[in-house]
């Protein structure tokens, strides 16, 4: 096949996105593909429209990649793509809807509130934290409403560091999702293929020495990961079912990454939906289809083989 992989992009998430095309590159390469990287740039459409690519994988994190833009601009050239189709990344990429639709559905989520960066502006932003130190209660997680690789999330356990985070999330846009923190064992789900062909690799687990935040996840040296994860039997499946249903009704296809934290119940709560999963060195992708005895290189050939069939 001929794969051209998108990646790079303006977004804060600009590296990790080359640098998961680099490897993705190198696997299918391996494996004797004709493999090109392209970055998202004023020459795309030209080159894709010369190059007539078999498929192509959108490798790019942040908003174009990943709130439908990319996918809506392949589905106008008509040119079969890797991953979620375009309406569907829109829904998932807003977080407070990807929400409701998952709470609609019985599949457990945080409590939540969004407010625009506007509200605290008109409404005075000390008024507005004292009522959601009040009455929303601490503590919280606060993240911009769109977004990933957790830039701009911040936890918060007292009201003296509500303004902080605040400023921190709307570095990186102008609605918050304030999210009621769940504490327990935090753990990242794969799930590979589409509809009722949809399963789950096994989980991986996170131990982070603060915050599971950018620098953690792209940095090695402070996170300690478990594939698979420390979770019995019982809970693991439960674990795995939430993932698969999520994927499900979200409507992702091929790939995506489901971030879930299992609370002292055992319940899984699902915080983060992804359907641009990163597959850097130290990706958690990679690391489920370790755990799982599969070869990565020819997972990706099957991937880039059936979104190439399903045109």
């Amino acid at each position: 096949m001929d794969v051209t992989i998108l990646a790079g992009g303006l977004s804060h998430e600009r590296d990790v996105s080359l640098r998961s095309g680099r490897r993705v590159q190198e696997s299918l390469r391996a494996l004797g593909e004709s493999v090109t990287l392209h970055d998202v740039d004023p020459d795309l459409i030209a080159s894709l429209r010369s190059a007539g690519p078999d498929v192509v994988w959108p490798m790019v994190h942040g908003a174009s990649g990943e709130d439908g833009s990319l996918q809506g601009l392949l589905e106008l050239l008509g040119i079969p793509f890797v991953g979620t189709s375009a309406k569907e990344a829109r829904v998932a990429w807003v977080k407070s809807v990807a929400k409701a639709v998952l709470g609609r559905v019985g599949i457990a989520t945080p409590d939540f509130v969004t407010l625009p960066q506007s509200l605290f502006l008109e409404v005075g932003a000390e008024q507005v934290m004292d009522v959601l130190a009040t009455n929303f209660g601490l503590p919280v997680v606060v993240k911009p409403a769109r977004g990933g690789s957790a830039l701009g999330v911040t936890l918060v356990t007292a009201r003296g560091q509500l303004p902080q985070a605040l400023v921190h999330c709307f570095a990186y846009g102008d609605m918050a999702l304030i999210e009621r923190a769940v504490t327990g064992t935090e753990v990242a789900v794969s799930v590979i293929g589409t509809g009722d062909t949809a399963r789950a690799l096994p989980a991986v687990e996170i131990v982070c020495d603060g915050a599971y935040d950018y620098d953690a996840r792209y940095n090695p040296g402070r996170v300690e990961y478990f594939a698979p994860a420390r979770l019995d039997e019982a809970t693991a499946q439960a674990v795995e079912r939430a993932a698969v249903a999520t994927h499900r009704e979200m409507g992702l296809r091929d790939l995506s990454r489901i971030d879930i934290i299992v609370d002292a119940d055992g319940t899984p709560n699902v915080i983060d939906i992804n359907v641009a999963p990163g597959l850097t060195e130290v990706s958690l992708f990679p690391q489920a289809v370790a755990a799982a005895g599969l070869d990565l290189g020819q997972l990706y050939r099957e991937i880039v083989s059936g979104a190439a069939a399903r045109g």
